[in-house]
């Protein structure tokens, strides 16, 4: 499927996101391994989402929806169910990742799959960890999927992750519930923690101190949740917004956990004009507003300490740096190498081909900006971020955009093109 993309005038507007992704997972699965009834409104629309709604469903969750708010009965007492085949994650990695900590400790024997991409993508990282726990997985050529794990007897461990990464902690953390003694994980970097967060919402004692995380075995409590707007898709209506001349938006409703909203903090170093407002403390959630005006940028220096906490706003980054004045320098992004697509590689080659001076490393990229953009045909390659970046970035290319794969937005965002067509963007079509 295409997309077209023709440079417009400004962006006005009050807009909300679809609920957080990253949140919605992690609510879906800690409901399901829950005692009682979570009640949940504002569930990712996101078809990786549905995912893992789809894996609790087979696994005997019951998992129902009154109106607008998704009701999930936890199997604490019964137990997950086993499955009378392979459970199919779709391209989620996530719900690969994480559904692997929560039926280590389980009393059934289950495949986990997913389509050709997320079969390639990497599992050693949280096999290893959920092995040294006493976890029976056994998994594809060099840790791909498929993963067949038998559920059984674990025991915590201090675990130090090689790559910083919030799913192996989660992961580890997840299965840390079913073992016995306290499961601990010690970051190098801080990474996401929606799912601490959640934990200790639904009554897991969780101890935290610096870069530390620990759990002690117990049964999540269900719990009324609400789930925040997510923060990596209301980046790229920030990002259109910082690249439109004369545009503000204001984004409601957002989650604004300071370990998603790292792509706010790299915006105003490049010099953006961005405001928050938080309006709700929460109940285990921060929630406010994100306000972006149109401006000058600048190029900036990128650290693995900053992508770890702006992953999947990157390749958003990549594009206001090509437009921006001055060197912009990203490294210790490796892990963008391990997602849907190969990130830095898809994006230095698509932002090229639009005639950005964008040059690839070995773990990050090297951006000279400003460049004028040129309107071309260019491929997602079937990565729902990139599928984003390369619209916004038909919003300011001369002549018309046409982004190859739009289909994969729907992963994380659908209906994103018409809420930029909303705003005032260039004409757009499917």
């Amino acid at each position: 499927m295409q997309a077209s993309f023709q440079r417009g005038g400004a962006l006005k507007g009050t807009v909300s996101v679809p609920g957080d992704k990253s949140i919605s997972h992690r609510v879906a699965i800690i409901g399901a391994m829950a005692r009682g009834e979570s009640r949940v409104r504002g569930f990712s629309p996101a078809e990786d989402c549905a995912s893992t709604l789809a894996v609790l469903r087979a696994l005997g969750v019951d998992v129902t929806r009154d109106g607008e708010t998704l009701l999930i009965e936890g199997i604490a007492r019964k137990g997950f169910l086993q499955p009378d085949g392979p459970l199919y994650a779709g391209n989620s990695g996530t719900t690969m990742r994480l559904l692997s900590g929560a039926l280590a400790s389980s009393r059934v024997t289950v495949t986990l799959r997913g389509d050709e991409s997320l079969e390639r993508r990497p599992m050693g990282r949280i096999i290893e960890p959920l092995r040294l726990m006493g976890a029976t997985i056994t998994a594809g050529e060099n840790g791909r999927p498929p993963l067949r794990i038998e559920g059984g007897s674990l025991h915590g461990i201090d675990y130090s992750p090689i790559v910083p990464s919030a799913q192996v902690k989660s992961a580890v953390l997840l299965a840390g519930l079913g073992a016995s003694g306290r499961t601990l994980v010690k970051e190098s970097v801080l990474t996401r923690d929606h799912t601490e967060r959640l934990l200790e919402y639904t009554g897991i004692a969780v101890y935290r101190e610096g870069l530390k995380v620990a759990v002690d075995p117990g049964v999540p409590e269900a719990r009324e949740i609400v789930v925040p707007g997510d923060a990596s898709s209301a980046a790229f209506l920030v990002g259109a917004a910082l690249l439109c001349p004369g545009s503000e938006v204001i984004v409601r409703s957002v989650g604004l956990n300071p370990t998603r909203t790292g792509f706010i903090d790299l915006f105003r170093r490049m010099g953006a004009d961005i405001e928050t407002v938080q309006t709700d403390s929460g109940d285990w959630e921060p929630v406010g507003d994100i306000i972006a005006r149109h401006g000058a940028l600048k190029g900036i220096r990128v650290s693995a300490e900053d992508v770890a906490l702006a992953i999947d706003e990157i390749t958003l980054l990549a594009l206001l740096a090509s437009r921006a004045d001055g060197t912009t320098e990203i490294s210790g992004a490796l892990e963008l190498r391990h997602k849907e697509s190969d990130r830095i590689a898809g994006t230095v080659a698509a932002l090229r081909e639009l005639g950005a001076r964008i040059e690839e490393t070995d773990d990050g990229m090297v951006i000279e900006g400003p460049s004028e953009l040129k309107g071309s045909h260019v491929h997602a390659s079937r990565d729902h971020r990139l599928a984003m970046m390369l619209a916004l970035a038909g919003l300011v290319a001369g002549g018309e955009t046409v982004v190859e794969g739009w289909e994969w937005t729907q992963i994380s965002y659908p209906g994103f093109e018409k809420v930029l067509s909303e705003l005032g963007s260039g004409r757009s079509h499917e």
